[in-house]
């Protein structure tokens, strides 16, 4: 398909990445980086960690080279806090604080055998419905088989440069970096990054970079390196003393008291402080694009800091790091996550396509923000990309919309599953709505939506009906919910004008011969031009909208009882001619 590199900025950073990776390491695969921390539920702020790069390094493979796509599960960083909303999980969770997360208990009943995995197993899931090819990484396993000791040991003999390197940024660190999310939101919102309710979703923890500890040292001098404790498995340790030359390492436990002399060249039981894990990494593995957040390019955050250390401690090159904006969600019902209520790709996943997901992050420049919906938005949206999806089959596309089409609708391995008969995510919305998910009922009112072309099964809808069934049970308050009335408003019928019984005489006549979706759509707008004295297919006035409006709530209160409700054409399927005509009064 084809793509304007001028407005593509997949295509932009595709261009960037592999002329840096032949200018850096010729003939090598191509190396994009990700980080996730398993803390909690993995938001779908964090998604946008793995989307970017994903991406990314789907364009470099549909060009024909070999790209590795890294995910590094954080689940060696330290158990931070209990997550609010989590089920399973109580106070008592708050004894593992400072454990390696893999070393704290899943919760309750979950079937994994840490919270890490319990975590990673849902973000896993959910990228293998997205399509996201990648090689994951378990920071545990690196660190507990001894594979960065080299690097550790570089890094403790190299200590004293490494903390000149972060001593240059310590007075803007405090100066400059946001105190909370709130001075982050605004400081945010000074660039043009984000919007005051986006911040909700950055706040959670769920990314490797959201430590920003640099190993600041004790009455011993600077560490950057931390152990996890032999009595209680804590981080809440001091580095006392260092042999360059043995290697003997001593340290005591603010927690427990414990204290014991190792030898580093033999210890694999503590990981390197973030400010100092991270450059490691990327000389490490290799890495070529790793974007990292808002929050991490302030002076003094990890992202800044990294590129003197990577370069000055490890001789490698800081990755091309773009910053990525704010992801904002409108409409949060019944969610529960690590903020009390922040969703997740897989609660995403199960009120949308894949599809149409990984459009959301494809459309937009990583520095741009923008948010999911899971309100009534969500019905525009599908709208959008339906729309999206007939340009592009007419060919009036534009090419940067085409990029983006061709990105969320499949990868280089080929494309994600449809659904074969892609009707508005609206109407299906509506009649689950209406038939509270019958399928039998179901099945009368879609195939009744175009007699021409029938439909015969509703695998032919699916899984797009799934999705708006699940957002429908999910989403949308019981209040808001669509009830025919079981018998008609008589007390309002017997109210109705001569003009509003004549309207519903005209409704009522033209339901036979105009029984689709189409047909009586051009029904019910036009009983009020016949009524005005004019043809059905009459271009509207002012007025004429007016008495629409009037005709259309008149329905909506014999039908629902409410002024509002689902599409009329739709809603009039759903309830069926006989049950309409008993309900207005024929």
């Amino acid at each position: 398909m084809a793509q304007s590199t001028e407005t593509d900025w997949v295509s932009r950073f595709a261009d960037d990445v592999i002329a840096e990776s032949e200018r850096r390491a010729p003939g090598k695969p191509v190396v994009v980086a990700s980080g996730l921390s398993p803390s909690g539920p993995i938001h779908l702020g964090n998604l946008r960690e793995v989307m970017t790069p994903h991406l990314v390094a789907d364009e470099i493979r549909r060009r024909g080279h070999e790209v590795r796509h890294l995910i590094s599960w954080d689940d060696y960083d330290r158990y931070r806090k209990v997550p609010a909303g989590v089920p399973g999980t109580d106070p008592s969770w708050a004894e593992h604080i400072g454990k390696p997360l893999t070393s704290v208990p899943a919760p309750a009943g979950s079937a994994y055998p840490n919270w890490a995995e319990h975590f990673k197993a849902a973000m896993t899931e959910a990228l293998a419905e997205l399509g996201i090819e990648y090689d994951g990484i378990s920071q545990t396993e690196q660190y507990t088989s001894g594979a960065y000791r080299a690097q550790i040991l570089h890094a403790m003999k190299h200590r004293a440069d490494i903390d000149a390197i972060l001593d240059r940024y310590r007075t803007k660190d405090k100066k400059d970096k946001p105190k909370n999310a709130q001075q982050g939101q605004q400081q945010g919102q000074k660039s043009g990054q984000k919007k005051p309710e986006e911040a909700e979703l950055e706040a959670a923890e769920g990314s490797g970079a959201a430590a920003e500890d640099d190993g600041s040292g004790g009455a011993a001098g600077y560490f950057p390196y931390k152990p996890f404790c032999g009595g209680c498995g804590k981080d809440l340790t001091t580095v006392t003393a260092y042999d360059d030359e043995t290697t003997a390492l001593t340290y005591t436990c603010a927690e427990c008291g414990f204290s014991e002399t190792v030898l580093l060249s033999e210890f694999n039981r503590g990981k390197l402080v973030w400010k100092v894990d991270w450059p490691m990494r990327w000389a490490y593995e290799g890495v070529i694009f790793e974007p990292s957040g808002v929050d991490h390019t302030s002076p003094g955050s990890s992202f800044v800091v990294g590129g003197q250390i990577v370069r000055e401690i490890f001789g490698g090159v800081q990755p091309i790091g773009p910053m990525y904006a704010f992801v904002g969600i409108s409409g949060m019902a019944k969610m529960s996550s690590s903020k009390g209520g922040v969703p997740t790709p897989a609660d995403a996943l199960k009120i949308m396509e894949a599809p149409l997901l990984r459009w959301l992050y494809a459309r937009r420049r990583p520095n741009q923000s923008f948010k999911i919906a899971f309100d009534q938005e969500i019905q525009r949206l599908y709208d959008e990309w339906d729309a999206l999806e007939r340009k592009v089959a007419d060919g009036s596309v534009l090419p940067a919309d085409a990029a983006a089409y061709s990105r969320a609708a499949g990868t280089a391995a080929g494309e994600l599953p449809r659904t074969p008969r892609p009707l508005p995510y609206r109407t299906l919305a509506s009649v689950v709505d209406i038939t509270a998910g019958a399928e039998e009922q179901t099945l009368r009112i879609l195939s009744e939506l175009d007699p021409a072309q029938p439909l015969a099964s509703l695998d032919e809808v699916r899984p797009r009906l799934d999705r708006a069934q699940n957002w429908i049970t999910s989403q949308v308050p019981a209040e808001s919910r669509t009830v025919v009335r079981a018998e008609p408003d008589q007390e309002l019928l017997d109210s109705l004008d001569a003009r509003g019984r004549e309207s519903l005489r005209l409704l009522l006549e033209g339901l036979d011969s105009h029984w689709s979706l189409d047909g009586l759509t051009t029904l019910v707008y036009g009983v009020p031009k016949v009524m005005e004295g004019l043809a059905p297919d009459a271009k509207p006035t002012a007025e004429l909208k007016t008495a629409q409006r009037s005709f259309f709530a008149l329905l909506y209160r014999l039908l629902v009882g409410r002024d509002t409700g689902p599409r009329l054409p739709t809603l009039l399927l759903a309830v069926g001619a006989d049950r309409v005509r008993k309900l207005l009064g024929s």
